[in-house]
């Protein structure tokens, strides 16, 4: 992909378009800063939606965002001229989805769970970051993402064991 500024990326994008509000987290993922902690902070109504479900309608639920991300990350990265922008942040959303399965109702898990995730989408042990840099396209995009909430809810699930 060509190298252009941020700001010409972004240019690229419309918050009118389905595609573009979605990768973009319901515009959180235009934030100044730390776009990846708001667009996370967006996912917090979709989990509170989804959480209503029975289980399997969740995880349902959350493998279709996976499953959509891949492409919602890839096309609005293919829009942008640019490989995994700040700004998209479905990947985010999905990642919280994927922490706060089967997660306890309360604040506390939910906060729980958020610091989690950023914390091993932040740090990036590996595989994360070696997944981060060698995939491509909107599976690279989504991949990282997924593993870290992954190990985010392997980790509140023993906070949740232990705890009891």
């Amino acid at each position: 992909m060509k190298l252009l500024s941020q700001d010409q990326a972004l240019s690229r994008l419309s918050l009118k378009n389905p595609i573009h509000f979605l990768a973009l987290g319901f515009g959180s993922g235009l934030a100044a800063k730390a776009p990846g902690t708001f667009g996370t902070l967006a996912a917090i109504p979709v989990y509170l939606l989804l959480a209503q479900l029975p289980l399997a309608w969740y995880l349902a639920a959350t493998l279709v965002c996976v499953i959509a991300g891949i492409y919602i990350c890839d096309k609005a990265a293919n829009d942008m001229g640019v490989h995994d922008h700040g700004a998209i942040v479905w990947d985010e959303v999905a990642g919280l989805l994927i922490t706060m399965i089967a997660a306890p109702a309360g604040i506390l898990w939910l906060a729980v769970g958020f610091a989690l995730f950023r914390l091993f989408d932040i740090l990036k042990p590996w595989p994360i970051r070696w997944l981060d840099a060698k995939v491509e396209g909107g599976f690279g995009i989504m991949i990282d993402d997924v593993l870290a909430g992954v190990f985010a809810l392997i980790c509140l699930q023993v906070i949740v064991v232990i705890s009891q």
